[in-house]
């Protein structure tokens, strides 16, 4: 199993899964989940979603990805209160739920929002944290696995630099991208 972490829009990454970052009624929202059902079509994603109905906080579903990719698999994250209220462990669930139902459905790539990072309002390193923790567990109990499993964080680099986005994930240069974005920000 493969893991990385890289910068740029989720509904250009061309994974089998995208993971959308849903809401417990599996309504379209704003951010990535916004931006997700945008690119899949949402008529036809909010139908299936609908049909559906409910997904606890923690745990995962999966409708058709339409235009976009093969699935969408949406997880809801815990929403921030002040780290002592199982947030990170709600959020860990989003993780591994999210994983083992690609296992289920023989996903071969998968691409992960920071989960709860946005709206939410998780301290976007401590998710980042909860996520790796999360992907490198799974990863370890299944070694044997063929699947690539992206972390895609979204930042002022996505406006930035917008042709990095639709760039093949191999031709990527992030520690370029950082040191880019790093001399960018200060120039401002």
């Amino acid at each position: 199993m493969k893991f990385e972490i890289v910068f740029g829009d989720i509904t250009k990454i061309g994974t089998e899964a995208v993971v959308n970052a849903a809401n417990n009624q599996l309504k379209q929202g704003a951010g990535v989940c916004g931006a997700i059902f945008k690119a899949v079509g949402a008529i036809d994603l909010q139908n299936e979603c609908n049909r559906i109905g409910y997904c606890k906080t923690g745990e995962a579903v999966l409708t058709s990805g339409y235009a976009l990719c093969k699935y969408v698999i949406h997880t809801v994250g815990s929403i921030w209160k002040d780290g002592s209220d199982s947030e990170k462990a709600l959020l860990k669930n989003c993780y591994t739920n999210s994983l083992l139902l690609a296992k289920q459905y023989n996903v071969k790539s998968i691409a992960f929002p920071l989960i709860s990072a946005g709206i939410y309002g998780f301290p976007e390193n401590e998710a980042e944290a909860v996520a790796v923790e999360a992907i490198n567990e799974f990863q370890t109990g299944n070694r044997d696995s063929d699947m690539t499993v992206y972390l895609v964080k979204f930042n002022e680099a996505n406006l930035l630099f917008p042709k990095m986005q639709t760039m093949p994930l191999k031709k990527r240069s992030l520690p370029l991208l950082s040191l880019m974005l790093g001399k960018s920000l200060k120039n401002k």
